[in-house]
């Protein structure tokens, strides 16, 4: 199938061929037909999987026929609610590739930066809106943004949406705009809190699922290490210098944690940046341009700054802290072995993360390869020493009848490591 065949117009094919692209992929083959037939739609589907253009090509097609309207008698008409900062840029980049050939315009607004030069943009009047949340309600607030003709309503990336606390705020947003109107939900994973969330705000919404946990994951050569706590950064180190090239993301579940391996990985002479919540807009933007420009090889971000945004080429994922959530892994993952391409997960576990590899594994459906020829492993007494710690007391008031004797050589060849 080529893009031809979704019924798009010509100026929305001649910017698509421009940008190379010439067969859609699963999400935007689904979605396209879907929203151009104006259904509300939920759809699940991983970052770089083509999500963004399912929703915004279509979008520009249904507003071409009013965009000869003055610039300053336009309304937004389309409102595209994003996470994060980085995800609204990204989001508001494609639509300006997209819509060139036509008059429709969007423009972007998120909190970080000053909010001036903003409300100059949306007061020469736009046709699609990308809004992180606080800021839109902020200058919602403030008279300067009306949702009063909404035609379509987009939430991009909705596990985070609330992972994030924001729904509350889109509860609100979704109360300034007109109660007819269009909904589209894009989520990279469906948990039950999402789809009793979509329920709630979609009537009779179709749903497109483009691919399975399991596939997700088929691409990715996956290698598991057990590793105490406390060697998880020499291993990375060993890792680093002896195994792993390319272009790498790292993830850790802090800020302190990215801070802290940020510090350890420069001293020891390698290129690294870092994106976490705490930075600046700028800082962050300046970090993600050095990676995509290849001035470091490696990124170390944490789960929420490093959503949505769309890494090419990249060889490697590492997850130094295991996820607590399995979807979780699944999405990091799955930002490597892109476009046919290959690519390598190394994910670290320590002795109080091994239940996540037991729920991570129930959920691609597979056992993760273990590493067992590593300098640091975790040896099966470590298992026993934590667990003699929670029946210490037991121990002390039990009697035993026979005294511990010392283990033979052959006995320690033949032990076997406990996972």
């Amino acid at each position: 199938m080529h893009f031809s065949d979704l019924n798009l117009n010509k100026p929305l094919l001649k910017a698509i061929f421009e940008k190379n692209y010439e067969t859609p992929t699963k999400v935007q083959i689904q979605t396209i037909p879907l929203v151009l037939a104006k259904k509300n739609v939920i759809a699940s589907a991983q970052t770089g999987t083509g999500k963004t253009a399912a929703f915004a090509l279509p979008i520009l097609q249904l507003l071409f026929h009013q965009q000869d309207t003055n610039k300053e008698q336009k309304k937004i008409r389309a409102l595209i609610v994003s996470p994060t900062r980085e995800l609204a840029v990204q989001i508001n980049e494609e639509f300006t590739d997209y819509s060139k050939y036509t008059k429709l315009s969007s423009t972007v607004v998120y909190g970080g930066i000053s909010i001036d030069a903003q409300k100059k943009a949306l007061k020469k009047g736009v046709d699609i809106l990308i809004a992180t949340p606080g800021r839109l309600l902020d200058l919602c607030n403030q008279e300067i943004v009306d949702l009063s003709s909404i035609e379509i309503l987009v939430l991009d990336e909705a596990d985070l949406i609330l992972d994030m606390g924001f729904i509350d705020d889109i509860k609100k947003i979704d109360l300034l705009c007109p109660n007819e109107k269009q909904v589209l939900l894009f989520s990279a994973t469906m948990p039950s809190k999402v789809v009793h969330f979509a329920k709630n705000l979609l009537s009779n919404p179709e749903i497109v699922e483009v691919i399975s946990r399991k596939s997700e994951t088929t691409k990715v050569k996956e290698l598991l290490y057990y590793v105490p706590k406390p060697n998880k950064i020499e291993l990375c180190l060993h890792l680093l210098r002896n195994t792993i090239k390319g272009n790498i993301l790292i993830f850790r579940r802090t800020r302190n944690g990215v801070d802290n391996l940020e510090q350890t990985l420069l001293k020891n002479g390698f290129k690294v940046e870092t994106l976490h919540g705490e930075k600046s807009q700028n800082l962050r933007q300046n970090a993600l341009s050095k990676f995509k420009n290849n001035e470091v090889n490696i990124l170390i971000a944490t789960d929420v700054a490093s959503r949505g945004i769309d890494i090419e080429d990249l060889d490697v994922v590492i997850n130094f802290d295991l996820p607590n959530i399995s979807e979780t892994y699944v999405h990091r993952i799955g930002r490597t072995a892109r476009a046919g391409k290959k690519g390598t997960s190394y994910s670290f576990c320590s002795l109080d993360e091994k239940k996540y590899v037991v729920a991570i594994q129930k959920t691609i459906k597979k056992a993760i390869h273990v590493v067992e020829d590593h300098p640091y492993a975790l040896q099966r007494k470590e298992k026993a020493i934590d667990l003699n710690k929670k029946s210490s007391t037991k121990q002390k008031n039990s009697n035993t009848k026979h005294k511990k004797g010392r283990k033979s050589t052959a006995s320690k060849k033949n032990k076997k490591r406990w996972y």
